[in-house]
């Protein structure tokens, strides 16, 4: 497959490897639900990507997690995981598992996690954007913990 090391996405670079995530994320309770694989097939075609691409991404997906350095990119990776985990309006203990799997590999402490996921998931329910959950997450749990 042509895919290049970063795909943008109205300005941001987003790695391959961060869509694989959101394709680990889909695959956490045992199988991509419909809702889930729409959400991957939508994010796929936004950078470019063909459905067969897309369905090759997803049958050949491993389990490797390689997080960004910036704070602000792994808050990003970490949302839209959690937005994955909520495309089907569900949340499964091995999603759970998985989201703090990535947030333990991304360097969070374990004083923050539980907390973290908690905005995350709480937040993007409640229909807040990346920018307005980032804020709270340095606000009310990065520097009080």
């Amino acid at each position: 497959m042509n895919f290049s090391d970063f795909i943008k996405d109205n300005g941001k670079r987003i790695s391959k490897e961060h869509y694989r995530h959101l394709i680990q994320v889909s695959k956490a309770d045992g199988n991509i639900k419909p809702e889930e694989l729409e959400l991957l097939h939508k994010e796929g075609r936004k950078f470019g990507l063909t459905d067969p691409e897309i369905d090759q991404l997803i049958d050949s997906e491993a389990s490797h997690y390689d997080p960004p350095y910036p704070l602000q990119e792994k808050f990003d990776h970490l949302y839209n995981l959690a937005e994955m985990i909520l495309a089907d309006e569900s949340v499964s203990e091995g999603e759970r598992k998985l989201l703090k799997r990535f947030a333990i590999e991304a360097g969070f402490s374990d004083k923050t996690i539980a907390k973290l996921i908690e905005l995350l998931l709480t937040g993007i329910q409640n229909g807040e954007d990346e920018e307005t959950l980032f804020r709270r997450f340095r606000a009310e749990i990065l520097f009080q913990d």
